[in-house]
């Protein structure tokens, strides 16, 4: 193959240095940060991107795919493959390792509602993970929540914010994010503390309306936990916090495009509301990726059928979706072309998150990035995982 036509090479080195590294061609390279959707190549040396381009590769590539997007980044998972996210590293790392041969090779590791002392042996144990990257850092996603929008969660735990019990945690510097119910005596407060120390403060879980979830923004909030999940809905006459996160430049969206959810008609109204700010996520728990039967979250019984993990009286626990799942929907319920359909979806799926996370590193392809890729076939299902340039697990 030709080597591409002067300027089209978005970096690296040139001439024969160029050859050095893995070279990977794509039909179609989603590289993300607005660089076209096309056809062309990247360079991996050293665990990072060194080189992309438009166009045929500079020499034959050492791998081919259809489609190459950068490695998906998951911001609320809850478990996967039979094993979920609590106290025992084994079971934590496995989560991480089935998700990573789905494509995420970002993870944060969310908890349910746990007793005290539970939620702090949980943290301690998933601490050297995030040490050692294998987590990007771990979600408390309760107790602080409201008992009649509590969800999956036990609300026997439920509780209300308390700055003793949270400082040990944030301590543990594993903490990557908080979700609360800003309506909790003392929560807006706490909202405040979870920011200042470099987590990101979560409003979600709520039966706060429109001007409290304003408040809570002030607060520091930046992040809606499954936006319309454990929340009111948009009314007309009673906007519900959905509206405040969804109007304000500050506030970033998760959403769970697992079709169950949240219905797809709403996700164009999303991205039209909030356009950079929706980061996809799985919330996925312990039966992703497993047949349907009997499983736990927390210390509450689910039931999964036909694939949607249910408490027995009906109430949706979790979902049993995967990133590239996630992925796949977003393409395919997209009413955009295809080229912007697979930016959109790779924008949800890795940019956006990782944005949030502060990682100027991850959730794009080009010079400097870590070298972590999904590479997919023509119907976008996984064919290769790549993380720092080296198999995903």
């Amino acid at each position: 193959m030709s080597r591409p036509m002067p300027g089209n090479e978005r970096g690296g080195p040139a001439g024969g240095e160029l050859m050095d590294g893995e070279l990977i061609g794509a039909g179609v390279l989603v590289a993300g940060r607005g660089a076209p959707v096309e056809p062309g190549w990247v360079l991996l040396d050293g665990g990072r991107v060194t080189a992309t381009g438009t166009g045929a590769p500079p020499r034959t590539p050492d791998r081919w795919a259809e489609v190459v997007v950068p490695g998906f980044v998951d911001l609320h998972c809850h478990g996967g493959g039979g094993a979920a996210f609590g106290d025992d590293p084994d079971q934590a790392a496995a989560v991480a390792a089935f998700h990573a041969a789905h494509g995420t090779t970002t993870l944060v590791a969310s908890l349910v509602t746990l007793a005290p002392e539970a939620l702090a042996r949980s943290v301690r144990a998933l601490t050297p993970l995030v040490a050692d990257g294998i987590l990007a850092g771990v979600h408390l996603e309760g107790p602080w929540l409201a008992a009649d929008r509590c969800g999956a969660h036990d609300p026997a735990l439920l509780r209300a914010p308390d700055p003793a019990e949270l400082a040990p945690l944030l301590g543990t510097g594993a903490i990557a994010m908080v979700t609360v119910a800003p309506e909790l005596p003392g929560a807006l407060d706490l909202l405040t503390e979870i920011a200042g120390a470099g987590a990101l403060a979560a409003v979600g879980h709520t039966t706060a309306g429109v001007d409290l979830t304003r408040r809570a923004l002030d607060a520091g909030a930046r992040v809606g936990t499954h936006l319309f999940n454990a929340m009111g809905g948009l009314h007309h006459r009673d906007p519900g916090p959905a509206a405040a996160l969804l109007a304000d430049p500050r506030a970033t969206v998760e959403l769970i495009t697992d079709r169950v959810h949240v219905h797809p008609a709403l996700w164009e109204v999303v991205a039209r509301a909030a356009p950079g700010r929706v980061a996809a996520v799985t919330d996925a728990m312990s039966a992703a990726g497993m047949p349907d039967g009997g499983y736990r979250l927390g210390g509450l019984d689910v039931d999964v059928a036909d694939g949607v993990a249910r408490l027995g009286d009906g109430t949706i626990a979790g979902s049993t979706a995967t990133a590239d799942v996630l992925f796949r929907n977003l393409v395919a319920e997209s009413p955009l072309p295809r080229a912007e359909a697979l930016a959109r979806a790779a924008e949800w799926t890795s940019t956006t998150p990782a944005r949030l996370l502060g990682r100027d590193d991850l959730g794009h392809l080009h010079p400097g990035a870590r070298a972590d890729l999904v590479l997919l076939d023509a119907q976008l299902q996984v064919t290769d995982v790549l993380r720092r340039g080296g198999p995903a697990s």
